[in-house]
């Protein structure tokens, strides 16, 4: 496995990658977690059925969806309710929606279906238990749900013209794991093998979630108007994943995180600086990149928003891509070694962020067989970044904090843009908010997502005692630098732990936030309602259960007519 220690090798620095403007123009790779997911089902054989269907002509009632391992056997348990379209929304404060599920560990009881039936319907003001490993809410998309029941109940194929603006029959508002209200804590399945990686139990669920939703619509269909209907013809119901609305309680995660943050981006940087380092490229490696690429800009008129910016943005990685195919049938760079090192630094000197990281995407496409490993390098064990080394002398501190953190001691603090808004928890539903400091009386909520403000400050303290002093000393006499110190020695050593920006400043975008680490989870078709909240598209084109072992994974992503 290459490291950064590898001197062969062309790593980017951290101080170009970590920037809240690139991490927010990150694209799904083969490294993104439902890749992850799939490859492993898909390796591994897994078998899935559907053991209990008891939902009704109105949609309401309960199933199960059976996925079995080689290990281990996983179910997904959706509730299925009958929701009045005045109490749907895609808000996290909402209190009831068309479908809630849990992934469950092994194989329910019909007690346990009981139990799971008066808790898993109120999400949070309900309580699961450590056999419940993820629990899931969603919301139909109302207009395109009910056109596909009428089609499929007709005994017609839906229009690919309506399907494909949308991409989805439902969106979940939230995907819970790790012990939240009661669920399994992270440790109970950590180091299980089908769980390597992150976030694949939550995955899994939505995944099943997925199948469940095209077994529903077909039900619906069916009841209606049993003489006539009809299923989904596979080449049809492939263009329909999952929507998801994501908000502002995802966005500090990668702030709280810095060793997974950085077990995440450096595995993404070292699958480019491999590639860039193959000085003779196959010539069916260049194929396949060639057809993605192609197949993105085909893509492109699909991923269709109402935002502005995001618009401007995609637009540009239109015009870019374009140029990028110009670029390599004008010059003579196809014939050149080093390819992928020389489309990169041309990159990087002509077109948009956007752009040139949805190339660093396409350049791992071709590379299963020498990246799909850093896959199971993308976890991180945060425990053991906790304890500070009260032994190290201040001299030592001072060194890496300016090594570090050089681009946040340049910030001037004392200026109100700087420090313009402030994170916080609502109290109503204790999820992370973010407040402009200077209208709203927020501060004493404040909570410590502001790395660079925080760092300057504690360098500024440190001034005032001698080098030769320990860090253990000089937290019992500021104890209020406890929290910066310990990130000061946990990034030491972790180039790409840390955001190279200001947290708080009036400039910063948290949508940046939410797209990076959408972009790990293998999302698509970023659709920004605010600059705090997007809608986003899951598994669109992805193999069904039923289709795993017949479908190239490779290609699902990239799907076009």
């Amino acid at each position: 496995m290459f490291t950064q220690t590898n001197s062969s090798l062309k790593f980017r620095p951290a101080s170009t990658v970590m920037r809240l403007a690139r991490i927010g123009s990150f694209h799904q790779s083969r490294l993104s977690f439902m890749r992850v997911l799939l490859r492993r089902l898909q390796d591994e054989a897994w078998t899935f059925d559907i053991p209990l269907w008891r939902i009704d002509k109105e949609g309401v009632g309960v199933a199960t969806y059976r996925a079995i391992g080689p290990k281990r056997t996983y179910t997904l348990v959706a509730f299925s309710h009958n929701l009045p379209a005045e109490k749907r929304s895609d808000r996290v404060i909402a209190e009831a929606w068309d479908c809630t599920f849990t992934l469950f560990d092994g194989e329910p009881s019909e007690q346990d279906i009981e139990r799971l039936s008066k808790n898993v319907p109120l999400q949070e003001a309900g309580r699961v238990s450590e056999t419940e490993l993820s629990l899931s809410r969603a919301n139909r998309s109302v207009r395109l749900f009910d056109y596909v029941v009428d089609c499929l109940a007709k005994g017609e194929q839906p229009s690919l013209d309506e399907i494909q603006p949308i991409g989805y029959l439902m969106r979940t508002t939230a995907v819970y794991g790790s012990s939240k209200f009661g669920s399994a804590d992270r440790n109970t399945w950590c180091n299980r093998e089908e769980f390597a990686g992150s976030f694949q139990p939550e995955l899994l669920l939505v995944w099943l979630v997925r199948a469940f939703t095209i077994k529903l619509v077909e039900h619906l269909a069916s009841m209606r108007s049993p003489q006539t209907a009809t299923t989904f013809a596979p080449e049809i119901k492939r263009y329909l994943g999952i929507g998801n609305s994501t908000g502002l309680g995802m966005a500090p995660f990668l702030m709280t995180h810095p060793s997974l943050l950085h077990s995440w981006i450096n595995a993404r940087e070292t699958a480019l600086a491999q590639i860039r380092a193959i000085e003779n490229p196959k010539d069916e490696h260049i194929q396949i990149f060639s057809a993605r690429l192609d197949n993105v800009i085909k893509n492109l008129k699909y991923w269709q928003v109402d935002d502005n910016r995001q618009t401007q943005k995609i637009k540009q990685l239109h015009s870019d891509l374009q140029t990028t195919k110009k670029h390599l049938t004008s010059s003579e760079i196809l014939k050149n070694p080093n390819l992928w090192d020389k489309l990169y630094l041309w990159a990087e000197s002509n077109l948009a962020l956007e752009a040139q990281e949805q190339l660093v995407s396409l350049f791992i496409e071709p590379y299963g067989e020498l990246i799909d490993d850093l896959a199971m390098t993308m976890s991180a064990d945060e425990s053991k970044y906790f304890h500070i080394d009260g032994k190290m002398l201040l001299s030592e501190l001072k060194s890496l904090l300016q090594k570090k953190y050089a681009w946040a001691l340049k910030i001037d603090f004392s200026k109100k843009d700087a420090i313009a808004r402030a994170w916080y928890v609502s109290e109503e539903k204790l999820e992370p908010r973010l407040g402009e400091r200077f209208e709203e009386s927020i501060d004493k909520y404040e909570q410590p997502l502001s790395p660079a403000r925080d760092i300057s400050t504690a360098f500024q303290a440190l001034q005032s005692y001698p080098e030769k002093m320990s860090v253990a000393d000089f937290l019992l006499a500021c104890p209020e630098h406890r929290y910066a110190v310990r990130r000061v020695q946990t990034t030491a050593n972790l180039p790409y732990a840390e955001i190279y920006d200001n947290t708080i400043s009036a400039e910063m975008l948290p949508l940046d936030l939410l797209r990076c680490k959408l972009s790990f989870f293998g999302a698509t078709r970023f659709d920004p309602k605010s600059d705090r909240w997007l809608r986003i598209t899951m598994f669109q084109g992805a193999p069904f259960p039923e289709e795993l072992q017949q479908r190239n994974l490779d290609d699902y992503i990239y799907i076009t007519e």
